[in-house]
This record gives structure tokens, C-alpha cells and sequence, in this order.
């Protein structure tokens, strides 16, 4: 299971309510973080958010309001005496980023460990799955994130049986681990379908995020603007509509959509979302608080 809270799904400044970027992933005893603006930390205990479950921080690009909660959050992870690393992956300038945040924080108790994604793509490992970027198309170099859960294939007893193999190492190959010179490959299917969330702001619509969208569970995406108007001044600043949002959701076959990363000027989020649900019927409006829990089809 793949548990979801939206952090933050605010653009440029934070309002009452409405905390800058930030979505918070976990599974099981693992958190990734996606983004992390100012106010991620108040938004994490609020919304019961254990970042000391934290480890990794995927970070689309340095404007401000995507990064400048990064300090204070990894300075209070030192206070609590955190030990474990965290994995920062971002797109090229992050090392020169890090080294700016450690003057900031003063020396920290734990590792930091640097994931620079030259062209902003690359593939790593991440607990409990497998992280992959893709460029967006932002007025700077900026990162999409797309999450993969795997699932390994479906036991089959028959075959354990077969090779002889001991019912006390049937749960561990079924986990897709070996055990006592026996491999899952033996007693395994193909693997079946896994879990996939697709975070992406800030960009406009592009061939490569309707690629990293195709048959997502969720797709969380930049929506800066509600009003149709506006598609000039996005298509200007590397931004969103809530429709073109929807539009390519329905596009890539995304089986979810949140709309994320509001302007300040919206202030309902309901036409905006109407706009996207015209292209997309399921699209749903980002709101702080907001969760989700993706389990793996029966």
C-alpha cells in the first residue's frame, strides 16, 4: 500500500490554509518527500506526518517556493538526533544547493546523500520501490518524479512443492527475496501490476510527463492557473491550466488526478477544477490535508 497526504498545494506564496509545495509518500516505515516549501515541517505534524520516517527528498527545482522549507526541516531532524542518511535527488546545481543549506543549518548528525540528475533524468532506488525522473518544461531545469511500487509475481505452491522446497522459506521467496540456495524465479509468476505516482510541477504540458503518466495510479500536477484565459501567461512562466491538467490526465490514461500548485489568485478551487473535470472526470482539487491510500489491484 502506497499511503499519499498533500503537504502543500500552493505556488509562489503561502496563504492561511494553503502551505507551498510539498507531498508526502510513505510505504510501510518509509517516506519519501516530494518538494518541500515553506511551512512543510507545521504541515507534517499537522496532518501527522512522521518525517522521521524520512529517506529520500526529491526536490523538482530551487525556486523558492519548492525549497525554502528544506533547511529548517533538515535542522530539526539533527535537534531530534536523527543518525540515518537522506537521499536529496534533484536536477543539476544540487550539490552547490546542499553545500548553501549546510551553511545555513550548521553540521548535521546525519548524511546527506546527493542524487544529481544531469537532463533531469535518471533512475535510483528508493525503500520500498524505484524512483524515476523526466524533464518537465519550466523556465528552469525542474524534475517530474515517477514512483513505482513493484509487485512481485503470484506464489505457486505447486511449483514449491515440486522442487522440494521447505514451507519455512515459502513467506521469503514470496517476498521476492532467496533463501537457503533457493530463488523467487522458482516458485514465482511474472510480476504483476505494481503502483505508480507521477508528481510534476512546475510544467506545462509535455510529451515527456504524458509519457511518465501513462496508466498511473495518480497523477499529481501543476495547475497553477484556473481560468482559461490565463493559458497564455502559463504557457509564458512554464505553468499549467486546470484544464490542460485534465487534458492530459485523460491523454496518458492516468486513472487519478490532483490538481496542485495554486496560484494565490485562486482562491476557490472549484472552477478550476470543473475546467479539468471537463477533460478529466476524475480529477480532484489539491487541497492541504488531502490523502489517499493506493493498494495493489486483487
Amino acid at each position: 500500500m502506497v499511503e499519499l497526504t498533500m503537504l502543500g498545494c500552493g505556488g509562489t506564496q503561502p496563504l492561511p490554509g494553503r502551505a507551498l509545495a510539498a507531498l508526502w509518500l510513505q510505504v510501510a516505515g518509509s517516506g519519501l518527500l516530494f518538494d518541500c516549501g515553506e511551512g512543510t515541517q507545521a504541515a507534517a505534524r499537522r496532518w501527522g506526518c512522521s518525517l522521521y520516517k524520512l529517506d529520500a527528498i526529491l526536490l523538482t527545482h530551487y525556486h523558492g517556493d519548492h525549497i525554502f522549507g528544506l533547511p529548517g526541516l533538515l535542522q530539526t531532524q539533527g535537534a531530534l538526533g536523527r543518525t540515518a542518511p537522506v537521499t536529496v535527488a534533484g536536477p543539476p546545481g544540487l550539490r552547490a544547493l546542499l553545500e548553501l543549506v549546510l551553511q545555513l543549518t550548521g553540521p548535521l548528525p546525519f548524511a546527506l546523500h546527493p542524487v544529481e540528475l544531469a537532463d533531469c533524468r535518471g533512475r535510483f532506488p528508493v525503500p520500498g520501490g524505484e524512483v524515476e525522473a523526466f524533464p518537465c518544461r519550466h523556465r528552469v531545469a525542474c524534475c517530474g518524479y515517477a514512483f513505482t511500487l513493484p509487485r512481485a509475481g503470484r506464489f505457486d505452491p505447486q511449483r514449491a512443492r515440486a522442487a522440494g522446497i521447505p514451507l519455512a522459506c515459502w513467506r521469503t521467496l514470496q517476498a521476492g527475496q532467496p533463501v537457503d540456495g533457493f530463488t523467487p524465479e522458482m516458485v514465482l509468476g511474472p510480476p504483476r501490476r505494481g503502483i505508480r505516482v507521477v508528481y510534476a510541477t512546475d510544467t506545462a504540458p509535455c510529451p515527456a510527463l504524458r509519457r511518465a503518466a501513462a496508466g498511473a495510479d495518480l497523477l499529481v500536477m501543476d495547475a497553477t492557473y484556473a481560468d482559461d484565459a490565463d493559458a497564455p501567461k502559463a504557457r509564458q512562466y512554464g505553468h499549467a491550466t486546470c484544464r490542460q491538467a485534465g487534458a492530459l490526465a485523460a491523454a496518458a490514461g492516468a486513472r487519478r488526478l490532483w490538481l496542485t500548485h495554486y496560484s494565490a489568485a485562486v482562491t476557490d478551487p472549484g472552477p478550476g477544477l470543473a475546467a479539468a473535470a471537463a477533460a478529466f472526470p476524475g480529477a480532484e482539487a489539491g487541497a492541504d490535508g488531502k490523502r489517499a491510500a493506493l493498494r495493489f489491484e486483487e
